[in-house]
């Protein structure tokens, strides 16, 4: 299972030897031949001991259990997994384990013989707390729905509240999500029991919105909106605050509608909700009976926030954590932090822990949290929530493409900053082109609500990341095998140039080396400046002839006259098997024929600029050299797709518009498309300019070619619509376009005995580039 070996770890290093469990757990163990359970990959040898009564022998008459004080001894461990998927022990004593009862009692109103629906993990954090310690201490009667019973019947749980008139439910907004798409196969549900529905994830910011639609069904059965009671917990601090169940009904929770854009600078700025780039949050009640809590700023010394700015909860009371079990340096940077005022100086002489539960103390002491620590990633200095940027994505139609509980965002460093992940299980009935659209989408949503860049973006088969015990997704093995290059993704999206933006400088020259120099170098030795620079273009040899040309429309006329059957091109078809090939002197002719077209059909000078609109393909290339013989400035564009006019018509149009394209070439079946009635519909067809067929050219030659007058002069113009959206023209003069074979060619080591396989479009950038130019 993910994680099983660090919590195997775990239970080693806390000196582990018994463990308790049921029959039908002690059953799924795999087993030797000889029966005995083995030992797992990571664990300590351990007595499985099945705890069910007709396991146990009765005890003696004159035995009686030992009751310690409530003192400052370990009462019990609680596991943490970190955000790097390490697990630690937070170990909670006697004394804090009862006062944390007493003051669940006192803020929840538990009294005796109330009964409890829990469908938590009862085993750790709210459902043990609510569920296990407080219930026992206040002789509740508690209903505990395991998940496997959830997974079944979502409507488990309203069924039990029904059932027995509960006055307490402990869920997660999840089962409240569930519980409203399945709702409709039940009648005479009836909720008017419940004074209290502690939601344990209420510190989610996105939990708000399970909880108003949940509230919208609901309240028409009974369901007050008072009984909603969002409570914020960590595994160090407890329960950090709870929303009080109250009589009032007219007293509306606490929400606040904050700016997006703000809360990456770590600051509160309170938007309007018309907005998508804000985050609606709700308070999650008062700080507990006999806690205060303070906010302080997560990185650096522990300096208290100012009222209008996000920080780290912190809080002091008896009733928390008091240390990672064995880990004395981890425990002093959590559990002792002691928070200082501007002046520097520490507000009490009592320690602070930590909550790792990012917010602010709103008005009339209401807490508010917007994420976790351990959710947090820094992008070139502002803060950004995965879960944020989950939320972003599921709100792009998930339903059609990902599951919605199976998406994963972390962040990897690169290049000393950190980048964005995301992946998610991909539906098996999804195709790979609507997939793609979404993965597009889903960029262009992050970017505007969240300006910011994501690295990557992947999809993978259905079930085959890594999951919790209770089946949420284990993002720490996710990240590993990312990093680890064994996630196997079904599809791809990586937009390094958008988010990578701090590429290093080309190196300076640096002064002469003293003796002293060398021998700090020495005791540093491995590290160097963070730049780089390439080869010197100069270096290449001599005897290269293509050096001589500073002109592409050269380079071929010279390949044509010493290299005329050199193949330079071979086109594939989908089966494997050649389709076509071009050698340099047909290459060269061809382009001298288009030339041709242009200057007497076209009637086009030097300088005009000409749009091509070609499938990939050999044309394409021949087209390209055809307007460099004539002068001519090529914008290459991807055609229209036919089985999807309306979408893609629109954008070869802005890009021959935008480019002032005096004529447009193209093959026949495309001149049949562009003046169909289906691009009728989508474009004005009068608008278009002159539309060249190149599959019926002329046979003579051109009386001269083109030779460019100044190397700076405009080559072509890259034309390119960003996964945002935006259409970016860039102009590459000659200079630069033949600078940049020749780097490329120098860098690949591109001999003419080479074959190079190319799997990339042929419109822009480096596509474009390797196709027509290299």
């Amino acid at each position: 299972d993910a994680g099983s070996q660090q919590i195997g770890f775990l239970l080693g290093s806390c000196g582990v030897t018994v463990a308790l469990t049921s029959d039908a757990c002690h059953k799924g163990l795999p087993k030797s031949p000889t029966g005995e359970i083995p030992q797992f990959k990571g664990w300590p040898k351990l007595l499985w001991f099945v705890t069910e009564s007709k396991h146990l022998s009765k005890p003696p008459r004159d035995w009686f259990p030992h009751i310690k004080d409530a003192n400052n001894d370990t009462a019990y461990i609680e596991y943490k997994t970190c955000k790097d998927g390490s697990v630690l022990g937070v170990t909670v004593t006697r004394i804090a384990l009862l006062t944390h009862c007493q003051a669940l009692t006192q803020a929840c109103g538990y009294t005796e013989a109330e009964t409890i629906v829990n469908v938590l993990d009862f085993k750790k954090d709210v459902g043990l707390w609510h569920g296990i310690l407080t219930s026992v201490m206040n002789m509740m009667h508690v209903i505990s729905i395991p998940y496997s019973l959830m997974k079944v019947n979502p409507l488990s749980w309203i069924q039990k509240v029904c059932q027995y008139k509960a006055k307490v439910a402990c869920v997660k907004s999840r089962d409240m999500h569930w519980a409203l798409v399945a709702h409709r196969d039940q009648r005479d549900i009836n909720l008017s029991s419940l004074r209290m529905l502690i939601v344990a994830d209420g510190a989610n910011p996105w939990s708000i919105s399970s909880c108003d639609a949940f509230l919208n069904v609901f309240q028409s059965k009974g369901l007050r909106q008072e009984v909603i009671c969002p409570c914020a917990s960590s595994p160090e601090a407890l329960t950090v605050a709870i929303r009080r169940p109250t009589d009032d009904s007219n007293q509306p929770p606490g929400r606040g509608v904050l700016s997006m854009h703000g809360l990456t600078y770590g600051v509160i700025r309170v938007d309007s909700e018309e907005k998508l780039s804000v985050l609606t949050v709700q308070d999650v009640g008062l700080v507990m009976p006999g806690a205060i809590m303070c906010s302080v700023k997560p990185d650096g010394i522990p300096q208290l926030c100012k009222t209008d700015e996000i920080g780290e909860l912190c809080v002091c009371a008896i009733a928390t954590g008091t240390s990672y079990y064995g880990l004395s340096g981890m425990t002093k940077n959590t559990f002792e932090v002691f928070p200082m005022t501007t002046s520097g100086g520490p507000i009490t002489e009592y320690p602070f822990i930590r909550t790792g539960l990012l917010g602010f103390i709103g008005p009339g002491g209401l807490v508010f949290v917007i994420g976790k620590m351990d959710g947090l990633m820094v992008v070139s200095g502002r803060r950004h929530n995965a879960d944020d940027i989950v939320a972003t994505a599921l709100a792009v139609e998930p339903m059609k493409f990902v599951y919605r509980g199976r998406i994963a965002v972390f962040s990897v460093s690169v290049l000393h900053d950190e980048r964005i992940v995301i992946v998610a299980e991909q539906r098996p009935d999804s195709t790979e082109e609507d997939s793609f659209q979404w993965m597009s989408r889903v960029l262009q949503a992050i970017d505007s609500i969240h300006q910011v860049g994501v690295y990557c973006l992947a999809l993978v088969p259905a079930n085959t990341l890594p999951k919790t015990p209770l089946g949420g997704i284990h993002l720490s093995e996710t990240k590993q095998l990312f990093l680890e290059g064994s996630l196997h993704p079904c599809n791809v999206l990586m937009c390094p140039h958008t988010c990578v933006t701090n590429l290093p400088k080309p190196r300076q020259k640096q002064p002469e080396i003293g003796p002293a120099s060398v021998m700090v170098g020495n005791l540093v030795s491995g590290k160097r400046i963070a730049q780089a620079s390439g080869r010197d273009l100069g270096q290449i040899e001599d005897n290269d002839q293509a050096r001589k040309f500073l002109f592409l429309s050269e380079v071929l006329q010279w390949r044509a006259q010493t290299t005329p059957d050199h193949v330079l091109y071979t086109l594939l078809n989908c089966r494997g098997t050649i389709a076509n090939s071009l050698t340099c002197v047909q290459l060269h002719k061809r382009a001298e024929k288009i030339a041709v077209m242009l200057m007497e059909r076209g009637h086009l000078q030097d300088g005009d600029h000409v749009a091509l609109v070609y499938p990939p393909g050999i044309d394409l290339i021949a087209a390209f050299y055809g307007c460099l013989y004539a002068g001519c400035v090529p914008i290459t564009v991807r055609p229209p797709h036919p089985q999807n006019i309306a979408t893609t018509l629109p954008t070869v149009k802005m890009i021959v518009e935008v480019s002032r394209s005096a004529c447009l070439m193209t093959t026949q079946l495309i001149c049949k498309l562009l003046r169909s009635r289906e691009a009728a519909a989508a474009v004005d067809v009068r608008t278009w300019p002159p539309v060249l067929d190149t599959d019926d050219l002329p046979k003579k030659r051109p009386a001269q070619i083109y030779k460019p007058s100044n190397p700076e002069t405009l080559a072509y113009l890259d034309f390119s619509v960003s996964t945002t959206g935006m259409l970016a023209g860039v102009k590459m003069s000659h200079a630069a376009t033949s600078a940049f074979c020749r780097s490329i060619k120098l860098q690949c080591e591109l001999y003419p005995s080479r074959e190079v396989a190319i799997c990339l479009d042929p419109y822009c950038g480096l596509g474009f580039v390797l196709w027509c130019l290299c």
